[in-house]
This record gives C-alpha cells, sequence and structure tokens, in this order.
C-alpha cells in the first residue's frame, strides 16, 4: 500500500480511475504459463548471496536522463532511489521510495513530498530536498551538454520549493493526469546537488546514488558488480550480499542458464529460448509471460530528402503488412501483437475495427502495397534506396525486424541496405540526428499517453522524436490530453493524435512486444510487469538456497 495522504480531490480521483481501469486491463490479458511462480507472501526472506544476472550490452554512459535502453536501468538501477517507485507486486500501484509520503492539492497544481529522514549517498552524505530539487532541475532544463531525454514529462512544473531539508514541493502550471506516474519513472535518479554545483555533467561518467547497492567494480566487456550497501535506508534490506551482471546475449544466455552461471534474464527471452530452458531445467525456472509496453518503431529523418515528404514516409509504412509480419516474426522472437501508439489491449488503445482503417496497418496487404508505389510515383522516388540503421549487440528482436522490412519494402520496389550498429553508436547516431531512417526503441513504464507520446511530438519539445519533425497540432493535442483528467474526453484526443501521427508516419510503430521471463527458482522477491524498466533496484529480491 502507498503512504500517500492525499485529499479528496477530483485530479487524483481521476487518475486512481485510470490506474484501476488499466490494471483490469492488464490482468484480463497476463498470460500465466506452465512453471509460473507459486505465490511467495507467506516465504520469509533470507540474507546472503550475490545474484547473477545477463544483460546483452554494456550502458552507453552513466547518465539516467540521457538513456533509454534497458541495457542502462538492468546495470544502474540497484545504485540509485527515485521519489517514488512502481510497487511491481501490485502494478499498477505506486509506493514511496525517497518519499514516505504525500499530498496533492485540491487542484492538482501542488505535489508536496516528505522524504525519509535516514537517507545516505554512497559516500556518506545526508540526503535532503535540496539534491532532490537540483536533480529535477537537471532533468527539466537541462545545462548545457547535458540530455534529459524525457523533460517534455514534466513541462507542466514551473517552480520547485524546498521549504526545510526534509519537504520538496512541485508547482505545476496545470494538472497533469499522468504526474503521480511521472515521479514514479525508474529514469529519475536523484544525484547530488553538491555534486552539480561543482559539475553539472558529472553524472555521464560517475556513480554516486543511494540505493540498495553500491558500485563495486566493471570489467570491460565482461561484467558488472554492485555490493549491499549497509547503510540503506529501509532497515534489513537489500537481503542479497550483492549483484553480478555478466555481459552476454543471444545463444551464450541460454547456455549460462542452463550451466547455472545465471540465474536470470529480465528482459525477454523467445519462445522457443523458453521451451528449451523449460525442457531442460523443468522446475528448477520459473516462467512469467505477459504483453509488453514495448514496441519497434520505424522512424524516418524528416530533414533528410525524400523523407521530408509525408508521402514516402506513408509509402514505406503502407508496405509493412504488419498482420502476416505478427504471425512470422511471433515464432522466433518476442514481436507478437499488431497496435497503434498505445499498448494493444489497454484502455486508450485503438481497437482493430478502427485500427484497421489507418495507414499500414489494414488487412488487404495487395491494395495497401499498390497505394505505397503509387504515392512513391507521385513523390517521384520509384527508385528509392536508403540504409536502415540498426542495432547489431541486442540482436532479438532488431536483426529478424530489419530482415522483414527490407523484405517488405522490395515488393513495393525500395531497395534496403543495413546498417547495423553497437549500442552506444546506434543510440548516439539517433540522437545525433545521423540517419535516413532506423529501427528506434519505443519502451516505457507505465501505460499512459503523456508518457508513451513523446515519441511523436516535436522535436525541439522531445529529444525522445528522433524524426527531427515539428508538428504543432501534435504539440498541442499531446498537452490536451494531459490536462484532461475525463478519461472518455483524454481517449479521444488520444485518438486523434493518433489518427494525424501514422498519417504524417515521421515515426510509425512496427510490431508490440510479448515479454517472456526464465529465471531460476531459487530468485525470490522479483515480481513480473508489463515493463521491464520497472522493479529492477533488486531491494527485495533474495535467494532461496
Amino acid at each position: 500500500m502507498s503512504n500517500c495522504t492525499t485529499p479528496a480531490i477530483r485530479p487524483a480521483r481521476r487518475t486512481r480511475r485510470v490506474f484501476a481501469a488499466l490494471a483490469v486491463v492488464f490482468l484480463a490479458v497476463w498470460q500465466a504459463t506452465p512453471g509460473a511462480a507459486q505465490d511467495e507472501s507467506t516465504e520469509t526472506p533470507k540474507h546472503g548471496g550475490v545474484l547473477v544476472y545477463a544483460v546483452d550490452a554494456e550502458p552507453p554512459n552513466y547518465d539516467c536522463y540521457a538513456n533509454y535502453s534497458f541495457v542502462f536501468l538492468h546495470v544502474m538501477a540497484p545504485l540509485y532511489s527515485t521519489l517514488l517507485k512502481f510497487d511491481t507486486a501490485n502494478y499498477p500501484a505506486i509506493v514511496g521510495d525517497l518519499a514516505q509520503s504525500w499530498t496533492v492539492s485540491r487542484d492538482g497544481d501542488t505535489y508536496s513530498f516528505k522524504l525519509r529522514h535516514n537517507v545516505l549517498f554512497h559516500d556518506g552524505t545526508p540526503l535532503t530536498s535540496a539534491d532532490v530539487k537540483a536533480s529535477y532541475e537537471r532533468l527539466i532544463h537541462p545545462q548545457p551538454g547535458a540530455i534529459s531525454v524525457r523533460k517534455v514529462n514534466y513541462a507542466a512544473i514551473k517552480a520547485i520549493d524546498t521549504p526545510d531539508p526534509y519537504t520538496v514541493v512541485f508547482h505545476l502550471s496545470w494538472p497533469d493526469a499522468a504526474m503521480l506516474a511521472n515521479f514514479a519513472s525508474p529514469w529519475n535518479c536523484i544525484y547530488s546537488a553538491a555534486k552539480l554545483r561543482d559539475d553539472p555533467n558529472y553524472p555521464k561518467s560517475e556513480i554516486l546514488g543511494t540505493g540498495p547497492f553500491v558500485f563495486a567494480g566493471r570489467t570491460k566487456g565482461k561484467d558488472w558488480t554492485g555490493k549491499r550497501w549497509n547503510k540503506y535506508f529501509i532497515p534489513g534490506k537489500p537481503y542479497l550480499d550483492g549483484y553480478r551482471v555478466e555481459f552476454i546475449r543471444g545463444p551464450a544466455v541460454v547456455k549460462a542458464m542452463e550451466e547455472g552461471r545465471i540465474m536470470a534474464q529480465f528482459r525477454s527471452f523467445t519462445p522457443a529460448e523458453r521451451d528449451e530452458l523449460v525442457g531442460a531445467l523443468g522446475d528448477k525456472v520459473a516462467v512469467h509471460e505477459g504483453p509488453w509496453i514495448t514496441n519497434l518503431l520505424v522512424v524516418f529523418n524528416t530533414k533528410q530528402p525524400p523523407f521530408n515528404d509525408a508521402r514516402v514516409r506513408r509509402a514505406l509504412s503502407l508496405g509493412i503488412d504488419r498482420w502476416d509480419a505478427a504471425q512470422a516474426l511471433s515464432r522466433t522472437t518476442f514481436l507478437k501483437f499488431v497496435g497503434g501508439l498505445m499498448r494493444p489491449g489497454t484502455a486508450m488503445a485503438t481497437s482493430e475495427t478502427d485500427l484497421v482503417t489507418l495507414p499500414g496497418f489494414s488487412h488487404d496487404a495487395e491494395a495497401s502495397r499498390a497505394e505505397a508505389r503509387q504515392l512513391l510515383a507521385e513523390a517521384g522516388a520509384t527508385h528509392l534506396a536508403f540504409r536502415l540503421t540498426n542495432r547489431n549487440d541486442v540482436p532479438v528482436p532488431y536483426g529478424p525486424a530489419a530482415q522483414y522490412l527490407i523484405a517488405a519494402w522490395r515488393k513495393i520496389g525500395v531497395e534496403v541496405t543495413e546498417n547495423a550498429l553497437p549500442t552506444k553508436e546506434w543510440q548516439n547516431d539517433l540522437q545525433a540526428g545521423n540517419f535516413t531512417v532506423a529501427l528506434d526503441l519505443a519502451a516505457d513504464y507505465f501505460d499512459d499517453p503523456t508518457v508513451q507520446l513523446t515519441r511523436y511530438v516535436s522535436h525541439d519539445i522531445s529529444p525522445l522524436d528522433h524524426s527531427e519533425a515539428t508538428d504543432r497540432f501534435l504539440d498541442a493535442l499531446y498537452v490536451g490530453q494531459a490536462v484532461n483528467g475525463n478519461a472518455r474526453e483524454r481517449t479521444a484526443i488520444v485518438g486523434a493524435f493518433e489518427r494525424h501521427a501514422l498519417n504524417q508516419a515521421n515515426s510509425v510503430p512496427f510490431l508490440w512486444w510479448n515479454r517472456i521471463i526464465v529465471a531460476a527458482s531459487a530468485m525470490k522477491g522479483w515480481h513480473m510487469s508489463p515493463s521491464h524498466y520497472i522493479g529492477q533496484d533488486l531491494a527485495d529480491v533474495w535467494l532461496d538456497r
């Protein structure tokens, strides 16, 4: 249960109704496979042991605000704390992390947080409200040289007050329906105000958090270790002595699981890998499975001709038979669901009946390809050829998705080659606009349009929009849904946003993912959720050995 002490107010009621509706949908679509973990609520956690798990690649840098790949959070989350966090055992419930309680004003314009008094940074210095304020100011208004890819999520915040060392007050210019969830973002690491004063960009290369674990070492290209922070602010936690990440991917992860060298991989296995592990290890592993708040996005650089022409972008989206792709790729990858801008099956997602009327989502693939060829001809791009920028150190699902897209575009007369890069170079090229067309990651920590639509608003507002486009109509709709507390009206605005975005096709969803986690049965206290970003601080994880 949350420690929140919120008055009975209209914005809070509406937010709770949205959360409740999403929870119902989430539970309805959740799939439990044979071997799923049993209820641990009656088990007593044990102290000791080191959790070893796999991550596909190393973090590009150490700055929480600049990153958006799981390879960052799965390594760094245990080292940091956030103001609030999601309770994955009761998703989408929100609980305090650094905040022990909070209140929201009647008009929804003011959020006040009371901080814990016993929080220490890993260098022994106490955390105060000044650290929270400095961190959020850097998040909202990054200094030169810093990148804050989610700053648009906090545009409503106009001022931050610290009336005493353990109280932080956020003043909003308008009520934001997703603000409480945004305060629970796993990306909002709290940094040291003193160190930020000395060097605003120190988080890129230094680690200083208040999380349950302390950074203990790294062997480049091999592993990363953290050890228990004995002065963590929750008595008795963490239960583990430490954690170790092994940087391995693909078949090597399956082999490491089978040999007992690792206990988990928290992103996802493919269906075939799941079946192999269950067949080899039986009840030594537990399987968790369900829809994922993640999709692959095809992003076009609208500054690069001919992709500055909406007809060309829309043609390439029309050339993708997403329904066939879902059938073909769900057998070998975790790409599985066809959907628009919101996760299929959730409260604000477009129904299939309406989705098939939008460009690129029709069941009539031949008709869509004919329309695509016509648009390319009208745009003077009948002999179009380009390179597709992709990611190579996280092969699934990026590699199979690229091959499917290249084959699909060949059917409309477009020749494509792949430019596959390591995560660091791929992320840097996307952020710098150094590409023509790319496969991009669209992954979030919560099902809410204020969170999920940031990839489609103008680039000058949201650095997560890698298309470099400017679309003030989408910007206006984005703000409109964010400030609207009426779920029905908000859904209508999101629908209008989606129709416009898919017709302009600056960025278009390819397929949504299905998350499959196979972990050692001895690993307890970790709970599956539809996001691979939340629940990764490992504070509650313990080993039953």
